[in-house]
């Protein structure tokens, strides 16, 4: 049991979130797209949001800035979730913009927005949990997708809470977050992607 718990943290942890979310979109939507636009974005998302951060962290971590992919420590996280936002503010000028990519351009917008509030609130030395924050956003995103293209996604709704129990359940066997941690990630994870979806629905 506690390897299954564990594994929640690794399955579903946040630099694979935007991919997973695209990954999703461009799986449940009706519109036509050319497969070689599809590959593209993925593999852009893919370097932007994976390849790149984990050149980042282990560079930080040969610098003795980050001890651990976690970043457990709250005076760890602010260097790397700033150059996430960076790398996000990247993705929504040249990858995706609010004409030609509406759904996925306020998705990156909404993740840009929780990645922001996680970043202030590391100045009030507060460690919210990241697994949770990215977990619940796209679980909200999925849900948006469900109403917009009046599609019944409600088996991969009911599976993405599973997994938000899953992640929760891991955290907190681990000790790494407590459950007002827990609770704030949730919510700052979906409120962008509640807030934002009236300018694409």
């Amino acid at each position: 049991m506690s390897s299954f718990l564990k594994a929640g943290a690794y399955i579903f942890h946040p630099l694979f979130i935007p991919l997973l979310g695209v990954f999703f979109y461009y799986s449940v939507t009706p519109r036509f797209l050319q497969i070689e636009l599809i590959f593209s974005h993925l593999l852009v998302v893919t370097i932007i949001t994976i390849a790149i951060p984990l050149v980042v962290f282990f560079l930080l971590k040969n610098f003795g800035i980050v001890s651990s992919i976690h970043l457990r420590k709250v005076n760890e996280r602010k260097l790397p979730l700033m150059i996430q936002c960076i790398l996000l503010l990247l993705l929504l000028k040249y990858v995706f913009n609010p004409y030609d990519n509406t759904a996925l351009y306020y998705f990156f917008l909404g993740v840009l927005f929780t990645t922001l509030s996680a970043v202030f609130l590391v100045f009030f030395k507060f460690k919210v949990s990241l697994h949770q924050m990215a977990i619940a956003g796209l679980s909200f995103f999925i849900i948006m997708l469900s109403i917009h293209y009046e599609i019944n996604l409600l088996v991969w709704i009911a599976l993405a809470f599973i997994a938000n129990g899953w992640v929760a359940s891991s955290r907190l066997h681990t000790n790494s977050h407590t459950v007002p941690e827990l609770i704030t990630g949730f919510v700052i994870g979906a409120y962008p992607q509640i807030l934002l979806v009236t300018n694409w629905l």
